[in-house]
């Protein structure tokens, strides 16, 4: 195994290393906010702290530039939980694992932890210099973004005093973000309706994995397999067709992540196994040519096991399978303003079963539009609804709107072609930022994002390119010198 700190002495990468070795799920933040304050006592930093816990770490302008206006550098220091189902690893305890590949940093079987944590890195790396010139700083690390933005919802009023945001929190070196779309989460609960198992059956368990996965506003555009979707697909065809009685299925995991695994365990006649598991072979494969471009990881495990003493009820198995087969899941339209960017999508994200009494169904809604990212959340409630689930929304937060006269966008821009010699691209994206939420406390803000590249986010195939972190860091410095002086 490789370590980052072998890469080249460099501060960004001390400050990710230890950040890896600090568990911080969503809402679980302690020992992170822990790090920081200690972090900050160190370099005789002052902080301040509210509600909802988001940390505040302030720097005085270096010498000579005390009059250039405040600024406020931000990330947020949660990450996605997500691993493979063969990888050991404990999230509310154990390190990140990492290795070098080419010119990747990776994890072994787990999400990277990269978003946001090499924002985080960059802004103590900062904080921690005496040689980097800049004005006043406002360093603001977010709780929570990842499982529902509360932290930026909550934001104390009185918390900031800068008027320019840098946002570190984008994933594309070479663009520059000044809008995001909002989002929503739907969550549909049934009550689970079961009968004895008869006899004169067999079981099976259903695997399906190998999928991508990846970023639920990203990457949502681009075709990939959702593990629900698809093994869905073949319960629901072998339920009229050969009787198949459902014992559970779970898949997926996180709201913000594309289905990459799902399990199920069902019955079937013995009279009929054999025309079953012919159908099954087929459908398989005519599923994996499905998605033999855009997802050609997809994998089927079918075994048998154990006979339940239960299954789903006719009634509710119908419903349940019939609601995941309509619901929605994808890009659902497109951007009249700017071209490539995804209007509004909707991502089927997770179905878990608790204690065999309940099942909820999680999907999440996004859009740049706000009017339809209520009207796709009401579509997919109607499909819940229709099927006997209570549905209830949560999470909605807004969108940023992209503001073209930027200050802040025109000094980034210089910025970068001073440096690289070509033009940065100007770009919204359709995954969820914390700035539009940052609008609604502080309207006066001027804002951008930008961040080095991360493939794979919120999957355990997420990867930080090393030389575009060498060119996020470098513009990062550039901006800093940049920032004009107070009027």
């Amino acid at each position: 195994m490789n370590d980052i700190l072998d890469l080249t002495a460099h501060p960004i990468w001390d400050y990710f290393s230890d950040i890896l070795q600090i568990p911080r799920a969503s809402g679980k933040e302690e020992k992170i906010l822990a790090y920081l304050k200690i972090f900050a006592k160190n370099h005789n930093l002052v902080y301040s702290q509210d509600k909802p816990g988001n940390l505040l770490i302030k720097k005085e302008a270096t010498r000579g530039k005390e009059n250039m206006e405040t600024i406020i550098l931000q990330s947020h220091i949660d990450m996605v939980c997500e691993k493979n189902m063969d990888t050991r690893h404990d999230f509310d305890k154990d390190p990140i694992r990492v290795q070098i590949t080419d010119d990747w940093i990776i994890a072994n079987g787990t999400t990277l932890g990269a978003d946001d944590g090499i924002g985080v890195a960059s802004q103590l790396a900062i904080l921690a210099s005496e040689k980097i010139e800049h004005g006043p700083i406002e360093c603001l690390f977010t709780v929570d973004e990842e499982s529902g933005m509360t932290g930026a919802m909550d934001l104390g009023k009185d918390l900031l005093t800068g008027k320019i945001l840098l946002n570190l929190d984008s994933e594309d070196e070479g663009e520059l973000f000044i809008g995001c779309a909002g989002g929503i989460d739907t969550l549909a609960t049934y009550e689970i309706s079961h009968t004895k198992t008869p006899g004169s059956h067999t079981a099976f368990k259903l695997f399906v994995n190998g999928l991508k996965g990846g970023h639920s506003g990203d990457e949502i555009h681009k075709g990939l397999g959702n593990s629900i979707k698809i093994l869905n697909r073949i319960l629901w065809e072998g339920s009229k067709k050969f009787d198949l009685k459902v014992h559970s299925f779970t898949g997926g995991n996180l709201r913000n992540a594309i289905a990459r695994e799902a399990l199920s365990t069902f019955v079937i006649p013995h009279d009929k196994i054999q025309i079953f598991q012919t159908f099954y072979a087929e459908l398989s494969d005519i599923i994996k040519a499905e998605y033999s471009k855009a997802d050609p990881g997809l994998h089927f495990q079918l075994e048998e096991t154990n006979l339940p003493d239960v299954v789903f009820e006719r009634f509710f198995q119908d419903s349940l399978l019939s609601a995941l087969y309509a619901c929605p899941h994808g890009a659902l339209s497109m951007s009249r303003d700017i071209e490539g960017l995804v209007e509004s999508s909707t991502n089927l994200a997770s179905v878990k079963q608790a204690n065999n009494k309940t099942l909820e169904i999680t999907t999440s809604q996004r859009s740049s539009v706000e009017s339809a990212k209520t009207n796709i959340s009401q579509m997919v409630e109607s499909v819940f609804f229709l099927s006997g689930a209570k549905v209830k929304h949560l999470g909605s937060y807004p969108g940023w709107t992209p503001n073209t006269e930027s200050t802040i966008l025109e000094i980034t821009r210089s910025a970068y072609e001073k440096l690289f010699g070509n033009k940065a691209e100007v770009k919204a994206i359709h995954a969820g930022l914390e700035c539009g939420l940052f609008l609604k406390k502080y309207p006066e803000l001027d804002m951008i994002s930008f961040g080095p590249t991360i493939k794979g986010a919120h999957s355990p195939d997420e990867r930080l390119h090393i030389e575009s972190t060498y060119k996020f860091w470098d513009l990062l410095l550039e901006v800093l010198k940049m920032i004009p002086e107070k009027e």
